[in-house]
Order: structure tokens, then C-alpha cells, then sequence
């Protein structure tokens, strides 16, 4: 048996007629970039997620940046991100000239919310530029954003979050991209929503932030594309990528039903393994499930059987952003430790996960890893 870590093939083959439909209406168009169907699409993801405003943008990282941008961060000032995640959240921070200072995180592999404060209190302490925090849904899982932006209000800080992985998960019946000041949101093929290229998504409850970000998309402009009157980006999604975001987004609240399901079969097979921890979903939490995320004793000599049995796995990710050479260069700023980060990325392992998974499929997974653990 072959298994695919994400199949978008077998998405594909569900809604091959409205895709290929939805493609034909865009090039009769021959509105290809920024067309009807981008504003279709952000009206809808506005709703979808509970926001007032929604802009869509090239790709993930874009939104990222261009949310710091908006919110005014400053070169030398700080923010404070996880340890643990994809290296674009840290790198825009620091591309922007600002210093990300890393927060640890905890069972659920987001971010420590008892770290986070008491580097908050600590960096207020000694005076430094403190502006914001800039929070990840990792996996699919929602960080706790109802106490970091309480932390956020309280300290006089912004939030950003950002959920590149999170789209569809919840926190108490409120979606992800719902929460702070602004939050994100990729459409990498891989992501809970994703198109067939790079596309991305900013959300807010802002007016003025919103029209902010609608010029900064488009190179700054004003009323017109040759009215220019912000320094901004070339930042715009395609209408080809949109028209097919609008008919994967019919069917992705039963694509994540059907995660759920997966997930709950991975984690009642696997939980009384020893040395397996099965991922935490705290009670009020829903998850997407970007990933399923294991932590694991003898992790490479899993890998190695488990690829013989045809079952591919992934390790994300196998450096926390302190370790990453390009980030060595804040290494003085860094304070307190990040012990959970550093010691997950030894031991992480992603199974593979997506809606089309097959109970059989999921079993033989489960099958493998109890075979090789001798249970």
C-alpha cells in the first residue's frame, strides 16, 4: 500500500467540474488579477471567519508582512513570536528591522502563555521597545488567543495572528483569523485552504487598518493605481486562484469534519503507546489539523520503517527559530529559555493527514507503528 502524506489529487477528482468551470469563467473574463471573483472570495472569507474586512494578498508571508507594516512596527523595536514554527513568521519581523525575542511554547505546541508573560513583564522591566505580539495556529490548532489578547490590551500591545495553519480551527465557536488586532492566513496548496500556487489573506475589524492594507498591497496607491501614497508592495492574488479558493471553500467545513475523524482514529490507536505523546486538543478547541504531530522515541528508525511500508512522515520542524543561522544574529537579545521548543524538535513526527484518507488507509498506519513499538 502507497499512502500520500496530503492528497490533493483525490480533491481534485471530488470537484474537478466546478474547478475546471470556475478556471473557464476567469479566462472569458480577462480579468486575471484582482478580479470579481478576489472580491467574491474575500466577502465570503470575511464571513466565513466573523471578520468585518478580509483583503487578499499574493501569499502567506506577504500578509504577514504587510499586517507589521500596518500596524506601524518600527526598526529596534521587539515582538514576541514562538520558537516553534515556520521560519517565515520570524523572518518578516526581522526583514522589517525589527527584533523577534522567542517565547517557548507547551503541550499544545503553540505559545506559552506563563513564558510570554514573563517575558512581556521582563522586556517592560528593562525599558526595551516592546510593540507587539505575533502569535502561530500551529497544525491547525488555535493558540490561546482570548489570554493573549487580554495580555495584548493589558501591556499596551498589539496582536497579530497568524494562522497560515489554523484556518478552520476554533477557540469557544470563534474561527480562526478572528482574533487580534489583525490575523493571517495562507493559501499554500498544502494549507487547511489552499489554492493551486501561492495566495494569502488579511483580516480585520479595522476600517482604516483595511484601507491601509488595500494600499499597501498595490504599491501604495490611492484612489487610483497612479496615485501612489504609501510605500507598499506588489502584493495582489490572481482571479484564477481565487475562483478555485471559492469552490474549495463548499466543501472545507466537511473536509475538516472528515480531519477530525482521522485524527480521532490516529489518537485512539496510538495514545497508549509509551513512547508516543498523541497531540492535546484543550477542551474548547477545534483543529483544523494542517498536521497530526506526534512526539516519538527512536523517531529515524520509525521514519526508515514506515517509508518501507509506503506510509511517508515528515518532521516539522526539526529547528526551533533560535537555531536557524539566519536568527543566530538576535541571539543577544534572547532571554529565559525555551526548553519545550528545544526539546520537540528531536523528537516531532507528522503522519500524514488530509480528508481523504480512508479508514483502511488509517489503520494500516496505525498497524505499522503498533508493529514497530511491539504492541
Amino acid at each position: 500500500m502507497t499512502i500520500n502524506f496530503i492528497d490533493l489529487e483525490r480533491q481534485q477528482h471530488r470537484i474537478k467540474r466546478e474547478i475546471d468551470e470556475a478556471i473557464s469563467r476567469v479566462l472569458k473574463s480577462g480579468q486575471y488579477i484582482m478580479g470579481e471573483e478576489c472580491l467574491d472570495l474575500e466577502k465570503q472569507l470575511a464571513e466565513y471567519t466573523g471578520r468585518k474586512y478580509c483583503i487578499s494578498c499574493a501569499n502567506g508571508t506577504d500578509a504577514i508582512r504587510i499586517a507589521l507594516v500596518a500596524l506601524g512596527i518600527e526598526k529596534g523595536s521587539f515582538v514576541l513570536t514562538t520558537d516553534f514554527t515556520f521560519f517565515a513568521t520570524s523572518e518578516v519581523i526581522a526583514e522589517l528591522g525589527a527584533i523577534p525575542v522567542f517565547v517557548d511554547i507547551d503541550e499544545t505546541y503553540n505559545i506559552c502563555l506563563l513564558d510570554l508573560e514573563k517575558k512581556i513583564l521582563e522586556l517592560k522591566g528593562n525599558n526595551k521597545k516592546l510593540v507587539g505580539i505575533l502569535s502561530v495556529d500551529l497544525f491547525g490548532l488555535p493558540a490561546n488567543h482570548t489570554e493573549i489578547d487580554r495580555l495584548a490590551v493589558t501591556h499596551g500591545l498589539w496582536h497579530i495572528e497568524d494562522a497560515a495553519q489554523g484556518f478552520g480551527g476554533r477557540l469557544n465557536n470563534n474561527r480562526a483569523c478572528s482574533f487580534g488586532n489583525i490575523s493571517t492566513t495562507s493559501f499554500f496548496p498544502a494549507k487547511p485552504l489552499g489554492c493551486y500556487g501561492d495566495g494569502g489573506a488579511i483580516f480585520t475589524d479595522s476600517l482604516e487598518i483595511a484601507d491601509y492594507i488595500k494600499s499597501l498591497r498595490v504599491h501604495g496607491k490611492g484612489t487610483h493605481k497612479y496615485e501612489n501614497i504609501n510605500i507598499g508592495y506588489n502584493s495582489r492574488l490572481d482571479t484564477i486562484q481565487a475562483s478555485i479558493l471559492i469552490e474549495k471553500l463548499k466543501i472545507f467545513d466537511s473536509e475538516v469534519l472528515r480531519k477530525n475523524e482521522v485524527a480521532a482514529m490516529y489518537t485512539l490507536a496510538l495514545k497508549e503507546i509509551s513512547e508516543i505523546s498523541v497531540p492535546v486538543v484543550p477542551k474548547g478547541y477545534s483543529s483544523s489539523w494542517a498536521q497530526y504531530t506526534l512526539r516519538v522515541e527512536k523517531r529515524e528508525e520509525l521514519r526508515s520503517y514506515l517509508k518501507e511500508k509506503g506510509i511517508p512522515t515528515a518532521v516539522y520542524y526539526p529547528k526551533t527559530m533560535s537555531q536557524t543561522k539566519a536568527l543566530n544574529l538576535f541571539s543577544e537579545y534572547q532571554i529565559g529559555e525555551v526548553k519545550n521548543s528545544v526539546n520537540f524538535v528531536k523528537s516531532v513526527l507528522s503522519l500524514p493527514m488530509h480528508a481523504y484518507l480512508t479508514d483502511n488507509e488509517v489503520q494500516y498506519i496505525c498497524e505499522n507503528i503498533l508493529k514497530f513499538y511491539n504492541y
